[in-house]
């Protein structure tokens, strides 16, 4: 079993992505803080579509943890078990607990170092540059933001982008996917709604899509969504604790319904709202304050209350023009693209962490 002194409470976080890493980082001079992540690394989700048109750009969205956490416990290993005091991981290691974040958002698939990530993306980089036309396959957020990445750093490559929906961007308003698409048409991306495409019977660069049509390209890109990352929880005690979606339901304390000392944050929990980093990074600190007013062992009455948040998205179009969505209000170009597409937040990721904005 591993451990520290056993003067502090001990705080085991699972899951190392944009919330998991922000209570851990603001935690770890308040308690034993043991992080344990499938990787060594903390990414930044919603920037990976820069990095596959300017590799560098990676360098400062690929974070080994260590970076970041100098007085905490980096566990490298999937958890795959949770009892009442205690994780296991899958080299076998048990962790014990005094309070518990569940933080494993959705499934995703990397490398294990921050060396392999990066590799990665310089090959995403290749691949992508030596391709005279590409296929992405999906019009969320992903696949608009992608596609607007690409047309604006290579403009001269043809871009198809096909979405099995009836609009862009289901997931806002209506008028936000009539901007995407409007911008997108306008850079001479071709967009193709309301069919799919069977990407296992592409041959040599040949596509066919549910509607019979035939799509050319050099390569292509898959941008759905990842499962929600709790499928390993079927078998721990929060099994009983997981809605048909998949999610921990919690309460309005972002504990687990059922454990006063377990709590669940960002794209895994119930709480009925967008799943967006900046409301992940909301729900780490609320619960990173809320486990600092237990370690002092104020009553849990006192504890703070999270409020669902309205629904806020921006969807970055390229470097310089972006399309957001408040409530009612969807407003389309430069606006957008100034609060988030010039640097995507990273600026302010890394100093919430306490990293410099830049690498050098």
């Amino acid at each position: 079993m591993d451990g520290f002194s056993g003067e502090k409470k001990r705080v085991v976080v699972i899951g190392g992505g944009v919330a998991g890493s922000l209570v851990a980082k603001t935690l770890q001079d308040h308690a034993d803080v043991f992080l344990i992540d499938s990787k060594e690394y903390f990414e930044l989700p919603w920037a990976g579509l820069r990095a596959r048109v300017e590799p560098s750009f990676a360098k400062r969205i690929v974070i080994n943890h260590l970076e970041y956490l100098s007085r905490a416990r980096v566990i490298a290993s999937p958890a795959t078990n949770i009892t009442e005091n205690e994780v296991l991981t899958a080299q076998g290691r048990l962790i014990a607990y005094d309070y518990l974040v569940v933080a494993t958002g959705h499934t995703s698939s990397g490398g294990y170092t921050k060396d392999e990530r990066l590799n990665y993306y310089q090959t995403e980089h290749e691949k992508i540059k030596s391709a005279k036309s590409i296929l992405i396959v999906g019009g969320g957020p992903t696949g608009v933001e992608l596609a607007g990445e690409i047309v604006v750093d290579f403009p001269d490559k043809k871009v198809t982008l096909v979405h099995k929906g009836p609009r862009l961007l289901e997931f806002i308003g209506e008028k936000a996917g009539k901007k995407a698409l409007d911008w997108l048409t306008s850079k001479k991306v071709e967009v193709i709604l309301g069919q799919s495409v069977n990407l296992e019977s592409a041959s040599d660069g040949t596509y066919e899509t549910s509607g019979g049509e035939t799509i050319i390209a050099d390569c292509h890109f898959l941008c759905a969504g990842n499962p929600v990352g709790s499928s390993w929880l079927k078998e721990t005690i929060l099994k009983d604790c997981l809605d048909d979606h998949g999610r921990l339901k919690v309460d309005a304390t972002l504990r687990v319904k059922g454990h006063g000392n377990i709590f669940a944050i960002g794209d895994i929990t119930d709480v009925p709202e967008l799943k967006q980093g900046y409301l992940a990074q909301a729900h780490a600190m609320l619960t990173a304050k809320n486990l600092k007013k237990l370690i002092r062992g104020e009553n849990s009455r006192k504890l703070s209350t999270y409020k669902p948040a309205s629904d806020v998205a921006i969807v970055s179009l390229g470097r310089r023009e972006g399309i957001a969505q408040f409530m009612c209000l969807t407003v389309g170009g430069r606006l957008p693209g100034i609060m988030k597409s010039k640097d995507l937040f990273v600026g302010k990721t890394r100093n919430s962490l306490g990293l410099k904005s830049n690498v050098a």
